[in-house]
């Protein structure tokens, strides 16, 4: 018992210093100057009172909004046809959504210039294939909303698809008996049902689009966002204080949809019950037809943009000789100076990845499978799923803020892997911490009150029982800690010492350079890493399932 208490109360003591004591300093420092005197609401004056910085937030919303609305449309379009529909390929198409998943943002970036450049495929008619190119004003709201939407696309697509996989038939056979026809249906049954995943998935994307850096960097040209601005003021102006404004002002929007979002899904009632029928999708070769199309278009745009990075990154000099070359991937005389970032990138997320996992998994059994310090449990649980709502950048600037401070006891972390390890598991511990908890409510509390009575310690049960039950979603858990801080940007921008540049930094100072082609090279080295600790993931996965039905099989004598 007293092991327990004493765990659970540095768990939740770890996570308050974590992520709440940073973010106490960082809002703070909007309201003090730089020798932290305090000056009341001077700077939020001058940030409202400065034109070009108030567009910021005008750009933000409609980047933002525009990029919602088109990426959970073509989401859903493209969950309905492999979850409705008889089409071919599914497969194939689930897994070409995900790609974006496996790259940095700056790539969708570098793929559109690429494209539709000043020297791009489309916009030189194909190399003078064509008598007349395509001209399309990339650098700027266009260029950051087509980025945006294919990078949100693959985490609106996810979402969908689960609400879509999960219908009651009875429902349609109900709508059908009442002379309903099918558009009718569609509106009153399919959406109906799947409203929750909607208002999801678009406040997923919203957030996303408003919080990013790495598209407006690489393609937003002159047109300012919140995300560029708040790096222009801390990077290139070194007003500390104006750029905790603008975290703060980066921050309410997406606090704002998190709570809306958590509000919205905790009145979602089940609609799966013992008597529902499983959706049955009807023969409709027409129908079939029209979604392979719209599926196979989405797939070739998405490999069409992962294929001209990874053209770029081979060729001499685009798009003048296009013979083929490795030299791209000699970074030692371009900005990305040498292998160096990768080889940090690597070991941040293998670090990342062990003791992010490690950390998310007790936090998560201690929270759900206790008894004790219900108040206390219910704190950690509120720490624990914050992060979710915290833009990247935010976290880095408050982590600067407080580990940075002299007289602060943690302050020889900062400039150190360490900082940039702890900034990438809190960045990513919500959506682990709920993957976690998810796996451990389908494992029967028994185990712990069966231990507790035959005074079994807990951290036998912990080792011995829950750890061999959930070792697939720990695995899952694992892999998405590594990915994310392979290809993020955001919360490491800011924290990255001369000495340990990362890859995704790496990239942003190439593009800045002029050296894109090596950009290319990078991010192509990224998503060939990702995919392979994927397909790791999955040959692990399978084994382990393998080797769960052998023992679960009856033995014969």
């Amino acid at each position: 018992m007293a092991f327990t208490r004493t765990l659970l109360t540095g768990i939740v003591a770890v996570l308050a210093v974590c992520v709440l004591c940073p973010l106490v300093v960082l809002f703070g420092k909007a309201f003090q100057d730089n020798d932290g005197h305090y000056v009341g609401l001077v700077h939020f004056s001058s940030y409202f009172s400065t034109p070009a910085l108030l567009v910021s937030i005008t750009n933000t919303l409609y980047i933002s909004i525009a990029s919602t609305v088109i990426s959970v449309v073509l989401a859903f379009f493209f969950a309905y046809a492999l979850k409705r529909t008889n089409i071919k390929g599914k497969g194939f198409f689930a897994s070409v959504a995900l790609l974006p998943l496996f790259a940095p943002t700056m790539l969708h970036g570098i793929a559109l210039t690429y494209l539709f450049g000043n020297q791009g495929i489309v916009t030189t008619g194909f190399f003078g294939w064509l008598a007349d190119g395509f001209k399309l004003e990339l650098y700027g709201p266009v260029g950051i909303i087509i980025a945006e939407v294919i990078y949100t696309f693959p985490q609106a697509y996810l979402i969908l698809a689960v609400s879509l996989a999960m219908a009651d038939y009875n429902l349609y056979e109900a709508a059908e008996t009442l002379g309903a026809g099918k558009l009718r249906k569609f509106f009153t049954v399919t959406l109906a049902n799947i409203k929750y995943g909607l208002i999801s998935a678009a406040f997923v994307c919203f957030t996303m689009s408003f919080t990013d850096f790495g598209a407006p960097k690489v393609v937003g040209g002159q047109f300012n966002v919140l995300a560029t601005d708040i790096y222009k003021q801390v990077i290139g102006q070194q007003n500390m204080a104006m750029g905790a404004v603008v975290g703060l002002i980066l921050t309410v929007p997406a606090i704002l949809a998190f709570a809306v979002d958590r509000f919205i899904t905790r009145k979602q009632s089940a609609t799966i019950t013992a008597k529902s029928k499983p959706y049955r999708i009807n023969d409709n070769k027409g129908r079939d037809a029209v979604y392979f199309i719209y599926c196979l278009v989405i797939a070739l745009l998405i490999l069409v943009l992962i294929g001209t990075v990874v053209f770029a990154a081979v060729v001499k000099v685009w798009p003048y000789d296009l013979s083929l070359t490795w030299d791209h991937f000699d970074f030692s005389n371009v900005a990305g100076e040498g292998m160096q970032p990768l080889v940090n990138s690597v070991e941040v997320s293998l670090l990342t990845a062990v003791l992010g996992t490690i950390a998310t998994f007790v936090t998560a059994y201690m929270i759900e499978k206790t008894r004790q310090l219900q108040a206390l449990r219910q704190i950690g649980y509120f720490l624990a799923i914050l992060p979710l709502a915290l833009p990247g950048l935010v976290i880095g600037l408050a982590y600067v803020f407080f580990f940075n401070k002299p007289d602060n006891p943690l302050h020889f972390l900062y400039g150190t892997i360490w900082i940039l390890v702890l900034a990438n598991i809190v960045h990513f511990f919500s959506v682990t911490f709920i993957t976690a908890t998810s796996a451990l409510k389908k494992l029967d509390k028994e185990f712990e009150m069966v231990s507790e009575s035959m005074g079994i310690p807990l951290y036998k049960t912990f080792f011995n029982v829950t750890v061999p039950m959930s070792l697939p979603a720990i695995l899952e858990i694992a892999v998405y800690y590594f990915i994310n801080a392979m290809v993020t940007i955001s919360a490491v921008v800011f924290l990255y010492a001369p000495d340990l540049k990362l890859a995704s930094v790496a990239i942003v100072n190439m593009d800045d350079a002029g050296d894109v082609a090596p950009a290319a090279a990078m991010s192509v080295l990224i998503v060939a890493i990702n995919l392979g600790v994927r397909g790791l993931f999955e040959f692990s996965t399978r084994f382990l399932r393998k080797r769960t039905e052998q023992w679960q099989k009856p033995t014969t004598m």
